[in-house]
Formats: structure tokens, C-alpha cells, sequence
């Protein structure tokens, strides 16, 4: 059973950080570029909602739920002493965080009421990897 929710966990983990990246990216081009144009701007709002709704909202889930499971059900940490664990969790949360302000800035986009710059999300768009490198480097190290 671990080994199952560990794949799991894994690719609902791969899958929203894949959304993390892209949607600010098209962002930016929607800023840009999207605009000027309806049909362009009605484009990226489709391409926007499919991918928050139907990849990065259902694996921000699946990822909670299975990181659950396994920290807590199968009990894979020592959740009460592994520093390293609660700081990883931390960064997890500010994912979430992260997720919830895409959710935000894309209904903005749809009611054509986007007040932020290209520049604005391709600095937004640092943010999940910067997340994403600590995440990694604390699973794997440990260090804590």
C-alpha cells in the first residue's frame, strides 16, 4: 500500500507543480499580449480555467490527501520529531497559498478586470520554484 500512495503522491505532486509553472506563464502573455486582441483573450481564458480546474485544483488534492496518508496513516515520518517534515509542510502551505492567488488572478482575467503587469507574473512565476527547490532539498536531505 505505501509504495501505491507513494506513486500517487508523486504524480499529483508532479502534475499541480506542472500547473504552478505554466499558469503564470500564460499570465504573462495574457497580460502582454491577450488583451488587444477578443479572441485572443478569450483563448487564454479557456487554456487558464481548463488547466486550474481540471489538472492543478484536483492534483493540489490528491497531493494533500496522499501526503496525509502518508505521514500521518502509514506514518512514513516521525511527524513529532523530524524538523525537516514540518518545514516541508510549511513550504506545502505556501504552495496552497500560491494556488489560491493563481485562482484569484485568473477570475480577474475572465472578468477582464487584470490589473497587474507581464513583469508582475513572470515574478509570480519564481515563486513555485523557489518552493519547489526547498521542498526537494528537504525531502531528500533531511537535513533538520
Amino acid at each position: 500500500m505505501y509504495e501505491v500512495v507513494k506513486v500517487i503522491h508523486i504524480l499529483a505532486w508532479t502534475s499541480w507543480m506542472a500547473g504552478l509553472f505554466y499558469l503564470p506563464r500564460i499570465f504573462v502573455y495574457h497580460a502582454e499580449k491577450g488583451t488587444s486582441e477578443r479572441h485572443t483573450s478569450e483563448t487564454f481564458k479557456i487554456m487558464e480555467r481548463k488547466l486550474f480546474r481540471y489538472i492543478m485544483k484536483p492534483s493540489m488534492i490528491a497531493t494533500w490527501i496522499t501526503g496525509f496518508w502518508l505521514a500521518f496513516v502509514i506514518d512514513v515520518v516521525d511527524w513529532r520529531n523530524d524538523v525537516w517534515f514540518w518545514l516541508k509542510v510549511t513550504l506545502v502551505v505556501a504552495l496552497t497559498i500560491q494556488h489560491q492567488f493563481l485562482g484569484r488572478w485568473m477570475e480577474s482575467f475572465a472578468r477582464d478586470e487584470n490589473r497587474h503587469s507581464g513583469k508582475f507574473y513572470r515574478v509570480a512565476n519564481e515563486v513555485p520554484t523557489l518552493l519547489f527547490i526547498g521542498i526537494v532539498t528537504l525531502i531528500i536531505l533531511r537535513p533538520f
